[in-house]
């Protein structure tokens, strides 16, 4: 088998109608057999055959479903489908939860608010998110996933690393793993997804957001040197806006660049995570695929421009508190308790916690909690603060959290529980 990378182009449900208006996971191969995928030649970016590899090496999958939320809508909808789809609520506070492919053209992205997502597309059709339905057909990928391999971890509802160093339906090499499973995803749920294949999580992931949507992508080990010199430094996971820019501070730009630089060195610039990057540079990652590991906590942070009083982090809160909401509607478990960190300038944090008696069941509800927490920092008009950052931890699931919200309701504790730190 001569090796090419793989390419879809159009939506599994063709141009007649092919799925049901409304739509069973019981799948036809009469009415699909001319959607499915047949077996792509498959080539890695020195053009090598790419049929065994080293039983040294791990072979892992990094499998991410197309627009997912997007794409549930325009697969039970018909009426959607080729049109510009925001999932969203509507409203000044709301964001955007998906967009559909067509909408991305317009420059619609998930995390955007939804006021700036209709003025870039003013013909985007919206549509409230139905965190239920995503997370039954989240449930089912999660099923095809266990067919090939028990060595699955989640990272949301739409994406999922699998180590397929050794898999349950006795295929040779991990891309034809891969193949089989957009093979299975696309007849059975009539969904696309791309999926990246190298010998660690952290290549795969880069290969998987490669060909997308609809694609596959493999990186072999002979292929690092090539592949990942010319990569932006932002492509490596864990570098933000902020760590980009003092990297470029220092003259790195490119993972090549990063390359130039000695583990010490990075080190002493960037502490642990340095060398982290020095690794991640050499397409080094040891990380283990970890089943069914559960969330701790979802945070997103920001570091400001130049230091602020507290009475001016209002709107930084309210927009981090949007990114953690939305990152959250993505896990089956609900978190219990809401966190607000502070870092002053001088560099000591201060976070406060709360957990309610029932967990926050809007984003409306969990921006006022981070707002209230807010108000019991207590160190003067005059401090000034470097970083911000909300998250959601404490993390059950959902029948514990009912259980532990009952407990609370009928406790001295039904107000809350607070916690505060520095």
């Amino acid at each position: 088998m001569r090796l090419a990378n793989h390419e879809g182009t159009c939506p599994p449900w063709g141009g007649r109608s092919a799925v049901p208006e409304r739509f069973t996971y019981s799948s036809s191969a009469e009415s699909f057999s001319s959607f499915a995928l047949s077996s792509p030649i498959i080539k890695s970016m020195t053009g090598e055959l790419l049929e065994t590899q080293p039983a040294a090496l791990r072979k892992i999958v990094h499998v991410d479903m197309d627009a997912f939320y997007a794409s549930v809508e325009q697969r039970d909808d018909p009426s959607l489908r080729g049109k510009p789809v925001v999932v969203a609520w509507k409203g000044k506070r709301s964001v955007v939860c998906a967009a559909s492919y067509e909408a991305r053209r317009f420059g619609v992205r998930s995390a955007m608010p939804a006021v700036t997502a209709e003025r870039l597309c003013s013909q985007a059709i919206f549509v409230p998110p139905d965190f239920t339905r995503y997370k039954a057909v989240s449930r089912a990928v999660r099923e095809i996933f266990q067919r090939h391999t028990d060595l699955v971890e989640p990272l949301s509802l739409d994406e999922a690393y699998l180590d397929v160093t050794e898999n349950k339906t006795g295929l040779p090499t991990a891309t034809k793993v891969a193949i089989a499973i957009r093979r299975q995803i696309r007849e059975e749920l009539f969904l696309t997804a791309s999926a990246g294949v190298a010998p660690n999580k952290f290549l795969a992931k880069i290969a998987s957001d490669w060909r997308k949507p609809d694609g596959l992508f493999v990186i072999q080990p002979a292929d690092f040197d090539t592949f990942l010199p010319p990569l932006p430094v932002g492509r490596i996971p864990g570098v933000g806006k902020v760590t980009e820019a003092r990297l470029k501070q220092v003259g790195i730009q490119t993972v090549g660049d990063l390359r130039t630089f000695e583990r010490g060195t990075l080190e002493a610039q960037f502490g642990r995570f340095g060398a982290r990057l020095y690794e991640l540079a050499r397409g080094i990652d040891y990380s283990p695929v970890t089943p069914d590991r559960p969330t701790k906590s979802i945070s997103a942070e920001d570091t400001f421009e130049k230091d602020i009083p507290l009475f001016e982090t209002e709107d930084l809160i309210r927009r981090l508190a949007e990114k953690v909401w939305l990152a959250s509607r993505r896990e089956a478990r609900i978190a219990r308790t809401v966190v607000l960190k502070l870092k002053t300038k001088e560099f000591n944090i201060h976070t406060r916690s709360y957990t309610p008696a029932l967990p926050p069941t809007s984003c409306e509800e969990l921006t006022a909690i981070a707002l209230s927490l807010r108000e019991r920092i207590d160190l003067g008009p005059e401090r000034l603060f470097r970083l911000i950052g909300v998250g959601l931890g404490n993390f059950r699931e959902s029948r514990e959290a009912d259980r532990s919200a009952t407990s609370l309701e009928s406790s001295s504790y039904a107000s809350g529980m607070w916690a505060n730190q520095g």
